[in-house]
């Protein structure tokens, strides 16, 4: 049997050689999962890590970025080169100038955002030699970033979980679409956590995938430990797309995304969710394990993850 690696050689896997990575799998970069431990371990699997900038401040990003380049860094013939690694940055930041300054600085390799447009930062990361990879939810979106001049696109599904797009398309119909309307290198993501999915996406149309929800449960994730087991007990159904009158996201049920749904099923305005909503409750949920009024960020696809297990592990049952 032809190795993964043979394979993704032989058929001049786009995603492989624009990154440099043996497997074309890119971990999700995840609010208060995906830290330095989670991204290094990914790249050092063969896939590439991405360390989530979202929930970071400046200098807990630079510290993050930092210790990730020296987990990988590898020596030979005396020389010292590290595995590719990246940043996920949402463009709505606050501090976005200050962020992107950092990853500049810190000569980060490859950054994917998400959450805005790319015109702007795209150009302004690519003069300093650094990749960029950009998230979408609709084929109108993916035409904007080519022409953008991004290095590739993720079509997301609105399967996945955490902060999603409007237009509420599944995985399996955005891909294929996507795939029409682009040429540059196609990524996708949103459901995908098995053998079977993983390769469904590239019988759509992608040459790569970002994986979020899997990663986000497994050891080396920054998330609570009672989040991870909350979520690894999810049953089919028990994730709702919910704040869609303020910014998309899907949550696990609990007492909070209850009462958000309450508060939508009567009619609330976007002052009255946001006021519900408050401050920190991703944080509150996801790192910190309150499973009761945190917010509960993960994909629908949880209900199919049932154990613990490294990132290598998975990597590994992927490919």
């Amino acid at each position: 049997m032809l190795c993964f690696k043979y394979i993704c050689r032989v058929m001049e896997n786009r995603i492989c050689n624009l990154f440099g990575i043996e497997y074309p799998i890119i971990q999700a970069g995840m609010v208060w999962c995906s830290g330095w431990r989670l991204a290094s371990a990914v790249s050092k699997a063969g896939g590439l890590g991405l360390i989530g900038a979202g929930s970071m401040h400046p200098d807990v990003l630079r510290h993050h970025i930092q210790s990730c380049r020296g987990a990988l860094e590898i020596t030979t013939d005396n020389a010292v080169n590290h595995l590719p690694f990246g940043v996920n940055v949402p463009l709505m930041y606050p501090q976005i100038d200050e962020i992107m300054n950092i990853i500049v600085e810190e000569k980060v390799p490859i950054v994917f955002t998400s959450a805005g447009s790319p015109k702007k930062w795209t150009p302004f990361l690519q003069s300093h030699g650094i990749l960029v990879a950009h998230v979408v939810s609709s084929s109108g979106f993916a035409v904007k970033c080519q022409e953008a001049g991004v290095d590739a696109v993720v079509a997301e599904g609105f399967e996945a979980g955490g902060h999603n797009g409007r237009e509420e398309t599944t995985t399996f119909c955005l891909v294929p679409q996507v795939r029409e309307a682009i040429t540059i290198p196609l990524i996708a993501a949103g459901g995908i956590a098995s053998r079977a999915s993983y390769n469904a996406a590239f019988a759509l149309g992608a040459e790569g995938v970002q994986i979020g929800t899997r990663f986000a449960l497994c050891t080396e994730s920054s998330a609570h430990p009672d989040f991870k087991a909350r979520c690894r007990g999810l049953k089919e159904g028990e994730t709702k797309l919910l704040l869609k009158k303020l910014a998309p996201a899907r949550l696990a049920d609990n007492d909070f995304s209850m009462a958000v749904l309450d508060a939508e099923n009567r009619g609330a305005s976007a002052e009255e969710l946001s006021e519900l909503l408050g401050r920190g409750r991703a944080k509150r949920g996801i790192f910190e394990g309150d499973l009761s009024q945190g917010e509960l960020e993960i994909g629908q696809v949880a209900s199919m993850v049932r154990k613990e297990e490294s990132a290598a592990e998975i990597i590994q049952d992927l490919v």
